[in-house]
């Protein structure tokens, strides 16, 4: 999620005019898609729902308008059995396993009032609550964190289970509100985390090297091995790595300027190869309000595309080489979407492939007009973002397979979405997070969306996705001030829920965990034994 501190963009653009960072070596060449055409009339297969669940009336992703007053929920394959709606949350979530068995979720929450509506404040329990899931179908609330980060982590929660760690950098309302990262350990009991340190990095306060220009919030991300975690920095454009292989004394690493790449956008959302020596960084393009350079390219095949995602070596990262740098592998343009969220590497029957997903459509993100879908339609392209999956077989050069194309993102049906969403601003229907169930066993991805509620793929043929299961969960009839959907002003009494956070998968209880902003703390069962699959096998870290 980018920067909603305002709903008008000549504050954003106010707020990113200078973007000034941190260098890194690099080829200018910039690796063109060459099957978009082929993938572009993909639409996912719906699921084949159970007795007792709830499937859309509509088409499939579709809240039809007549139904977003009083909106009941959609289920298909997938239940709650759990739920803690708390305060709301906001856009980051994480699951953790104690040594002792305990179970214990986090989600943000919104942590400052917004210009848009000023309507965040009043938190009784301001900060990441802590929830003991121990027990689904009685989740507790155990205490909050309030330190710096987690006061407002926006999208940079992250728990690593191979070490026990949480952590976040401080991402307040999206455009940063400093340098701080966070780190909590949670090994021996979740349910009452420990900080072992908060402190601001790149700064050199933190005893490591000074960064070009200091770190402020927004998204992060978790190497598997946790000993290194890196920042996404909005504000300042850039990545950087910091290490945490010592918790009580993180120190800045290395960093990367977008504006030197190549293809110019903003940093935004990433992902760690498993042995820490590629990162897979997200480049924001085409978004429509403002935080981009450039308009949205459509159909104009001589425009710039900033949409996308860098593959990078962070060999020097990964041995802490004095003056490590990220270097550039290639840099993937995505045309059909805009606004890029983040980036999965997972492995499909020991074959190696990239998840990219998107948070605004081809057009830009939405608008009360929908001038900004329309515009995709008009142009032939995705109205709504989604994820695209690429074959990595070689990184220097990505081919895409497929992407997670629903009934809502076909052209043809533009006429009967729209109207749907007229209105709305910033999101309607769309993607916003994914998480596969084992990065290097991947079967099934599921994916947040906003509008169109939590969907479930079938990925073992990742040319050819299909769904599996889908559960869009009521609409709220009372305002939690924790939410980002209340908090941006775009919250209706009744209206579909904005599911946004990354999910965990739980393998052992066939179950899958997330947050939805209105909805809170949701844990739900598989229901027809549609996953595991047989193929599935339990991931060793929950880290993607």
């Amino acid at each position: 999620m980018i920067w909603l501190e305002s709903a008008q963009a000549a504050l954003i653009v106010a707020m990113f005019t200078t973007l000034v960072g941190c260098g890194g070596g690099h080829d200018d060449a910039v690796s063109e898609d060459p099957t978009a055409a082929a993938v572009a009339s993909y639409v996912v297969p719906k699921a084949t729902c159970g007795t007792g669940d709830h499937p859309e009336t509509g088409l499939q992703g579709q809240v039809p308008a007549a139904m977003r007053a009083s909106f009941a929920g959609f289920n298909c394959n997938l239940e709650v059995v759990g739920q803690l709606q708390g305060e709301g949350a906001d856009w980051s979530a994480a699951m953790y396993k104690d040594s002792s068995g305990r179970v214990c979720a986090y989600h943000a929450m919104l942590g400052a009032p917004t210009v848009a509506s000023g309507n965040s404040g009043g938190l009784i329990n301001p900060g990441v609550p802590v929830i003991d899931i121990t027990d689904p179908t009685k989740p507790v609330r155990t205490e909050s964190l309030t330190s710096p980060a987690m006061i407002d982590p926006w999208e940079s929660l992250r728990a690593s289970q191979k070490r026990g760690l949480l952590v976040a950098d401080n991402g307040t309302n999206g455009g940063g509100g400093g340098s701080q990262i966070d780190i909590y350990d949670i090994a021996s009991d979740c349910s009452h985390p420990q900080l072992l340190s908060s402190i601001d990095v790149g700064t050199g306060s933190d005893g490591g090297a000074v960064a070009p220009k200091a770190p402020s919030g927004h998204e992060g991300g978790l190497s598997p091995d946790g000993l290194t975690y890196y920042i996404g920095s909005l504000k300042s454009n850039a990545y950087y790595a910091i290490d945490i292989s010592l918790p009580a004394h993180p120190k800045y690493i290395a960093s990367v300027d977008l504006s030197t790449l190549p293809l110019g956008g903003v940093a935004h959302g990433l992902s760690v190869s498993d042995n820490g020596n590629r990162a897979y960084l997200a480049s924001i393009g085409g978004d429509g309000i403002g935080i981009a350079s450039l308009p949205a390219p459509l159909n104009d095949a001589n425009a710039k595309v900033q949409n996308g995602y860098y593959i990078m070596d962070t060999t020097q990262v990964q041995a802490r080489s004095p003056g490590a740098q990220m270097k550039l592998i290639a840099a993937v343009p995505v045309r059909d979407g805009s606004t890029s969220q983040h980036t999965i590497p997972i492995v499909v029957a020991g074959r190696p492939y990239l998840v990219d997903v998107d948070e605004g459509g081809a057009g830009g993100l939405a608008d009360p007009a929908t001038k900004n879908p329309g515009a995709a339609c008009a142009a032939g392209l995705a109205p709504f973002p989604m994820a695209h999956i690429y074959d990595m077989t070689n990184e220097a050069n990505p081919v895409q397979v497929s992407e997670t194309r629903l009934e809502t993102h076909v052209i043809a049906n533009c006429e009967k979405v729209l109207p749907d969403v007229a209105g709305l601003s910033f999101f309607t229907y769309g993607s916003h997070y994914c998480t596969v169930d084992n990065r290097d066993n991947a079967t099934a991805m599921a994916c947040a969306f906003q509008n169109s509620g939590i969907r479930v793929f079938d990925i073992r043929n990742p040319a050819a996705p299909k769904e599996i299961a889908y559960l869009n969960p009521p609409g709220t009839t009372t305002s939690v001030p924790g939410s980002g959907h209340s908090g941006t002003g775009q919250w209706h009494s009744g209206s579909p829920d904005w599911c946004s956070s990354r999910l965990d998968f739980d393998f052992a209880n066939h179950r899958l965990v997330t947050a939805c902003q209105d909805n809170g703390e949701l844990i739900m069962a598989f229901k027809n034994s549609v996953w595991p699959m047989p193929e599935s096998t339990p991931a060793m870290d929950a880290s993607n």
